[in-house]
């Protein structure tokens, strides 16, 4: 998680432009005197949303012990590339201060892994190897909500998330220059957001860290780009806008 926050990546960039433009339009609005919007929205039991987001993707992988005495392969480098997502959400109010969420997405994502090799393969010692994932994501997440600033909350958020890969190529019989990846990815999520308030809708930008808990590696020893890893688990960093009602 705080190794892709060192990464500098357009996605840094777009979130910070964002987050600039949403102030600049919040901090325009509170200098005009008008009602409270949507001042009934807080004793809703349920509401209904959609999900548009970016993502930033990578592997966190773990070398092999035997890595070291690989006579191929002298570096294998994970690399984060953007993506993006679109979902649906269903929030029930749980209390004034918690409401439970369920929003589940489809992600398009691409997270690539650099070789420095010791030997030229086609008069290269460079060779990127490209897995690109299509995943159903199911996360369901606690919610914990401020009090209201006018037309203005500051939200918290964890929970768990369960990905299933639409492309996974674990079991590809092309296997020689592959990463084999599993279909099946889990694990906690944390984020924090902010409400903002306008007359017929909420607009809730929010920033998630995601981490995948089990090994996704499909390891085969007698492939280069395969044995030097032992254990490849996922890493994400999302900026989503929900459009809520």
């Amino acid at each position: 998680m705080f190794n892709l926050l060192r990464k500098k990546n357009p996605l840094t960039r777009t979130i910070a432009c964002l987050t600039v433009f949403l102030f600049s339009i919040t901090s325009a609005s509170a200098q005009e005197a008008r009602e409270l919007n949507l001042y009934d929205h807080d004793y809703k039991p349920y509401f209904f949303g959609i999900s548009l987001g970016l993502n930033s993707s990578r592997f966190h992988p773990q070398m092999h012990s035997r890595f070291l005495q690989n006579d191929s392969v002298l570096v294998a480098e994970p690399v984060g590339k953007i993506g993006f997502s679109l979902g649906l959400s269903a929030t029930a109010r749980i209390s004034n201060r918690f409401q439970l969420r369920f929003n589940p997405q489809l992600s398009f994502m691409e997270r690539d892994i650099t070789y420095q090799l010791r030997h030229p393969e086609d008069n290269l010692t460079e060779v990127t190897k490209k897995v690109e994932s299509v995943l159903v994501s199911f996360p369901v997440q606690l919610k914990m909500q401020s009090d209201r600033i006018g037309n203005f909350r500051v939200y918290m958020l964890a929970g768990l998330k369960a990905d299933i890969d639409l492309s996974s190529n674990a079991r590809a019989k092309r296997a020689e220059d592959l990463i084999k990846i599993k279909a099946f990815d889990y694990g906690p999520e944390l984020g924090v957001g902010f409400n903002f308030f306008f007359q017929s809708f909420i607009l809730s930008p929010e920033l998630k860290f995601s981490n995948g808990v089990p090994n996704l590696h499909s390891r085969d020893a007698n492939l280069k780009y395969s044995s030097v890893f032992d254990k490849v688990q996922s890493r994400s960093i999302i900026f989503t806008l929900h459009i809520e009602g």
